[in-house]
């Protein structure tokens, strides 16, 4: 039996200007810029507080880029979800979104009921995650004690449990070393950090500082082929990539850290375009879906970046949701963009001529292979548009960035533009 709108009697509608789905960094500042400008602003999230992922980083480095001061994780998510309260959103948590009702409608579940959402606009800031040990095909045993650094973050930050005493560390990548200092303050040594790459993927202002003063060895090159335990971890069999050596190391817990995926099930749901690399929604600079009316922001679209770079999305996309709103945002098809290996994917996917530049200015690229020197060549059917050395070396494990400039002599009724390595 059904109410009106065909809406069961059960459940409560809600008709917000804008339903923005996620309360980390890019959601809770995207909902803070739009409740300020007036609107409406509903932010549904999952979890029981606000903050997303930095609420249980329990370390500093948080709000650089954004907020222009340096905070530890759970006082940056604190500060996120205060201001967009304070600039007029309303945050509810425990509301989990289960699918869509319409275009722009969504079904969410709470501890109080069940509601309908029908926003004029919808915002996904639903992020990434770790790839598990089981999605990377790591064969062994399969005891307790191996988990991601986000099951880790949040057993050890949030729930105040011991871990064991001496642990393997998978990745070398920046949250490889937000794992390491969780480890740390919860007494747990990490005696090996393994990444198969010939290099560790993190920033060397990182990875030099982690060596040094955290007191982990890196081996690069190496690789994890077996976990060794019933009851609990008791070692891992790492094999060196160049030699086929293999060596088993003794330790009681396992961090698989990076490899990230987007939380892109509500993206699948709607049926919005997926951009094949990435595996998040397609967007283009103003950060579009391929449904009028839904956007997408943060770690949805370039899995993994920084929480600050997330939260500046949220920041741009703001006003191209007011546009949306107002009705003056440009049409028409955009132009595809394209990457060569080792990039894996780009983002934005498409650049739409008239809506401005990307977030930032840049144009953002994971890479498979690492080249110290990055001679990056753009261009559209057959011709050089651009083509520029850039100071900053091409890394697997973190985002490369390419200013937007380069596209600027693209030719807007063209075919794709790629993006390759000269």
């Amino acid at each position: 039996m059904s109410g009106t709108n065909g809406v069961a009697p059960d459940v409560t509608t809600e008709s917000p200007d804008v339903a923005v789905v996620g309360a980390g960094p890019s959601g809770l500042t995207a909902a803070r810029e739009l409740a300020a400008s007036g609107l409406d602003v509903l932010v549904l999230d999952r979890e029981w507080e606000a903050g997303g992922i930095p609420r249980h980083s329990d370390h500093t480095g948080y709000g650089l880029r954004d907020l222009h001061r340096v905070m530890n994780g759970p006082a940056y998510a604190r500060l996120l979800a205060e201001r967009a309260v304070e600039a007029g959103a309303r945050v509810r948590t425990s509301a989990m979104v289960t699918g869509w009702a319409g275009e722009r409608s969504l079904d969410v579940t709470t501890p109080e009921g069940r509601i309908r959402v029908d926003a004029r606009a919808v915002v996904l800031a639903t992020g990434a995650r770790e790839r598990p040990r089981t999605a990377r095909l790591v064969p062994g045993d399969r005891p307790p004690g191996v988990m991601n650094t986000g099951q880790l973050q949040n057993l050890v930050h949030l729930h105040h449990r011991e871990v064991g005493t001496r642990a393997v560390i998978v990745g070398a990548e920046l949250v490889s070393w937000s794992a390491a200092l969780t480890l740390r303050e919860a007494g747990c040594r990490t005696v090996l950090m393994t990444t198969e790459h010939p290099h560790a993927e993190s920033y060397a202002a990182f990875s030099v500082p982690g060596r040094a003063v955290l007191r982990v060895p890196v081996a690069t090159r190496t690789r994890v082929t077996r976990i060794i335990g019933h009851y609990a971890v008791e070692a891992v069999e790492v094999e060196d990539l160049a030699t086929g050596a293999r060596r088993t190391v003794p330790c009681d817990t396992v961090i698989f850290t990076g490899d990230w995926i987007p939380d892109h099930e509500l993206a699948r749901a709607a049926g919005l375009d997926i951009d094949p690399g990435s595996k998040g929604p397609l967007v283009d600079n103003a950060l579009r879906t391929s449904r009028p009316g839904v956007f997408a922001v943060g770690n949805l679209v370039h899995p993994v970046d920084t929480a600050d770079i997330a939260a500046l999305d949220g920041h741009h996309v703001a006003r191209h949701v007011r546009d949306y709103l107002a009705g003056v945002l440009p049409q028409g098809p955009g132009i595809p963009l394209r990457v060569e290996a080792p990039f894996t994917w780009v983002s934005p996917g498409l650049v739409r001529p008239g809506a401005g530049k990307p977030p930032r200015e840049r144009i953002l690229l994971w890479s498979a292979e690492q080249r110290l020197v990055a001679r990056v060549e753009v261009t559209q059917d057959g011709r050089r548009i651009a083509r520029r050395t850039l100071p900053w070396p091409v890394s697997p494990g973190r985002v490369f960035r390419v200013p937007s400039s380069l596209l600027s002599g693209a030719d807007p009724h063209g075919g794709p533009i790629t993006i390759a390595l000269a």
